[in-house]
């Protein structure tokens, strides 16, 4: 960095010191996350002193411009776009059923495409993936254990990961025993463990909108009918929850513990305190998805609505897919009041899961790298959300609205009039990039011009070019 900073002008020095900083960002020098030069490091650089650089940086927070991470340093910020949440559909509070196995095949079917960029599928911890721990993991277990890794587990688990779990909700605020885990093969099976504990066909499970698709696809099989719940900028809407419980018999609510998929936003700690007393005052079952669970951007540990039941109505769903190896397939539940009938159905569904994949994510909790790239992952991934949502704005047509995710791996994006994103998905398909069309995360059909667009990557050219080419496509749409 070139030393331009003039000691006799008229301006203060800590105002050149804001306008090289613009500089470097219009030049494309320094992009929107990327972390600025220390205090220290700057002050050298520029021949200034560092109350001067501090005072450039403290009014670049002030405008919106940087943001200061606890024990990191001043990041740069995307410039401030329009959130979408806040635009929801009108809703109409009845059940209805499910139909979206069609086109889920179809998303499936695009990710897995030979060559394809996989812009629509969520699995953030490849934004950082441990593999190669994960491998000398792997290699170390299999000289050591032998052949008792490669047989059958016990149907609930293997105790050692069981009982780590266990010690991670009581660091959490949870009181978990270990009794009442039972490790399965991903957060899929056990969501549906949870809703086949507490709901049969033809009852009414209440879920957020807009919501996973992988809940609604279980509704859909399991010939149950599903009530959306708006969700606000914060979460779930709590007047709409309130309304609809007293307006339908509904069996049980399935809602995300913490960061919603596919929007990103976050639940406060009162709200999801307020979900669970008005649940369980109706003695309402509520199954919580937390497989984002660890990967918010705030730098305090979160409680998840476990915490907060006194009824053991709640059930906890969560996996290691989202911040270890989603190949793995290491999920669990905890279901506390539940336990009986769902190790029924563990063992109807599945009998056990890989105990060698139990074993090697035991020792990777163990070894405490599992914790320390949690806390890498969260970085990448909040510099990562802060390059794709000034990437779309750049990329995509004016009056785009983009969500600003608050934790996880995605973005939620809200595509103007005339530009339907099962359309944008379809062109999306043909040259080679896959994304997530709304539709598929409503019960109801709603958000055709929504999508989901994955950050959770290795942030690369490829990435770039791929979110380049999608917003071109969507120019295409509305020109037709």
């Amino acid at each position: 960095m070139s030393t331009v900073i003039s000691k006799s002008g008229e301006q203060f020095l800590y105002q050149q010191v804001i306008e090289l900083i613009g500089a470097m960002q219009e030049s494309g020098t320094l992009n929107p996350g990327d972390k600025l030069p220390s205090l220290r490091k700057l002050s050298a650089q520029l021949s200034v002193s560092i109350p001067t650089v501090k005072q450039a940086y403290i009014e670049l927070e002030r405008l919106g411009k940087v943001e200061a991470r606890p024990k990191s340093g001043y990041f740069l910020r995307a410039a401030s776009f329009e959130i979408s949440s806040p635009k929801r559909p009108r809703f109409v509070r009845r059940p209805v059923p499910v139909r979206c196995q069609t086109l889920i095949e179809e998303a499936y079917e695009a990710v897995h495409a030979p060559n394809t960029i996989p812009l629509g599928v969520s699995h953030p911890v490849m934004a950082s993936p441990p593999d190669k721990t994960l491998a000398r993991i792997m290699r170390r277990v299999l000289a050591n254990a032998g052949p008792k890794v490669m047989a059958y587990g016990p149907m609930d688990g293997y105790l050692p990961l069981k009982r780590q779990i266990a010690q991670r909700y009581l660091e959490r605020g949870v009181e978990a025993r270990h009794e009442d885990i039972i490790v399965t093969n991903g957060a899929q099976e056990a969501l549906a463990i949870a809703l086949q504990s507490v709901a049969k066909a033809g009852d009414i499970v209440a879920v957020e909108s807009p919501t996973y698709f992988g809940i609604l696809e279980l509704i859909e099989n399991l010939g149950m009918m599903a009530l959306e719940i708006p969700t606000c900028a914060d979460g779930i809407c709590l007047d709409d929850l309130q309304e609809s419980l007293d307006e339908h018999r509904v069996t049980c609510c399935v809602f995300s513990s913490l960061i919603n998929n596919p929007t990103g936003s976050c639940m406060s700690d009162e709200k999801r305190q307020s979900i669970v007393e008005i649940l369980e005052a109706k003695n309402i079952p509520l199954i919580e998805d937390d497989v984002y669970g660890e990967l918010h951007f705030d730098d305090e540990d979160v409680l998840p609505m476990q915490a907060y039941s006194k009824k053991g109505l709640v059930i906890t769903c969560s996996s290691f897919s989202k911040t270890a190896a989603p190949s793995y397939r290491v999920g669990w539940i905890l279901s506390n009041r539940f336990e009986q009938k769902a190790k029924g159905l563990k063992r109807a569904l599945s009998c056990s899961s890989s105990l060698l994949n139990q074993w090697v994510i035991n020792e990777y909790l163990r070894s405490g790298d599992y914790d320390r790239n949690i806390k890498r992952l969260r970085q990448v991934l909040r510099t990562n959300k802060e390059r794709m949502r000034a990437l779309i704005a750049e990329s995509f047509p004016e009056k785009t609205c983009i969500s600003d995710p608050q934790g996880g791996g995605v973005v939620w994006v809200e595509l103007p009039v005339g530009c339907d994103s099962t359309d944008l998905f379809h062109l999306s398909v043909e040259s080679g990039i896959s994304i997530t069309p709304g539709v598929l995360f409503s019960a109801s059909g709603k958000y055709k011009r929504c999508a989901r667009i994955s950050y959770g990557l290795p942030w690369d050219e490829t990435v770039e070019d791929a979110v380049k080419r999608v917003g071109k496509l969507a120019h295409q749409l509305l020109n037709d």
